[in-house]
């Protein structure tokens, strides 16, 4: 017989599950930053263990050292890429340096006339049409001062974040046996098998995933490469490769890329013709960086997010957004690792659910 008492303790046993979730989930959302440091420190140990444990099996160097020379190596790496762009900065510098900013007034002012005058033969007040649009209350001088300090924001929480990762990798590199060995301690015996599945499961998609990346940004770098050569590019070397590292960022990333090639663009041609020449090469730039991406969105981004870990676009498409909105950029960076990683476990750890199932049919 159901009584009253049955039914509060129901009541009160489900809003204790509800409030217990929504702490987790708080606490989750709370500790963000640390949850995307592990799962970035998680997917460069995938990316070092070749390396490992070629130094542990051939050269027979110590769990510490091996890690170490990863680390080392990644932060090398960082190195290098930073260096890459000194002559691009310098070179930019320079042009900055010759800027003729009366030369350039003029042309603006050229140009301005020009869109006047067309805006007149129409019989379009200009004037009014801005007036009325409001355009010119969007402009907010002090936003200048509140971009430098993200920027100075950004550095040291991006330098704050390298070190870490960079901490928190080489643990995962040196100790990663005792996390195992620790792992399967925990869970009960008869789930050993399928720990050790899905850690072969994992490394085969994810090892699939980042061949194809890496396919995919070689693709996208000789593209750009070959647009900024036939438009006579002077840096085309540099602006190509650290646009096509943009595109490891899905669906933002070419588009800051493409931005960012138009500026560079027009700050290497300081002192020409505003008009004739860098208008007109920087939009052909930018038209072909375009073309560049419709390729790349139609042929090589689909096979490596659908066919690399076998998951459905429309799949792909929600959990990068999902993750996007929750962790920012790099939360789109590494969705569709961690995505995988948790479908593998789910398939060998729930089978038998429906939901399961339909999830990781493909896998």
């Amino acid at each position: 017989m159901i009584t009253s008492r049955i039914i509060s303790n129901g009541i009160l046993r489900a809003l204790t599950t509800i409030l217990v979730i929504g702490a987790i989930l708080y606490f989750l959302y709370e500790i963000q930053t640390v949850i995307v440091y592990l799962c970035i420190s998680l997917i460069l140990c995938l990316i070092a263990n070749p390396l490992v444990q070629f130094l542990k099996n051939k050269l027979k160097f110590s769990n510490s050292l091996a890690a170490t020379t990863a680390i080392v190596f990644f932060i090398l790496m960082i190195v290098g890429f930073i260096f890459l762009f000194v002559p691009l900065i310098i070179s930019q510098a320079n042009n900055l340096a010759l800027l003729d900013t009366n030369k350039l007034q003029l042309q603006f002012m050229e140009t301005e006339k020009s869109i006047e005058n067309y805006f007149n033969i129409q019989h379009i007040d200009l004037n009014q049409v801005l007036k009325e649009s409001g355009i010119t209350s969007i402009f907010d001088f002090s936003y200048f001062t509140r971009f430098i300090n993200s920027i100075l924001g950004f550095v040291a929480d991006m330098g704050m974040g390298l070190v870490s990762v960079f901490f928190i990798t080489f643990f995962f590199v040196k100790d990663q046996d005792d996390f195992k060995s620790g792992v399967r301690r925990i869970l009960p015996d008869n789930n050993e098998d399928k720990i050790i599945n899905s850690i072969i499961k994992i490394n085969h998609f994810l090892t699939r995933y980042f061949i194809g990346l890496l396919l995919q940004l070689t693709v996208v770098f000789i593209l750009y490469f070959i647009v900024l050569i036939i438009f006579g590019n002077e840096n085309a070397f540099v602006i190509a490769f650290l646009c096509a590292i943009l595109n490891i960022i899905p669906y933002v990333g070419p588009i800051i890329g493409t931005v960012l090639a138009g500026i560079l663009t027009m700050i290497s041609m300081i002192g020409s013709d505003f008009q004739s020449e860098i208008l007109p090469k920087t939009i052909y730039i930018i038209i072909g960086f375009l073309v560049v991406q419709a390729i790349d969105n139609n042929v090589s981004q689909p096979i490596i997010s659908s066919k690399s870990v076998n998951s459905h676009p429309l799949e792909i498409f929600l959990i990068i957004l999902i993750s996007g909105i929750t962790f920012g950029i790099v939360g789109m960076i590494i969705a569709i690792p961690i995505f995988t990683m948790i479908k593998v476990i789910l398939k060998e750890f729930f089978p038998d659910n429906k939901i399961v199932s339909v999830l990781t049919e493909r896998i």
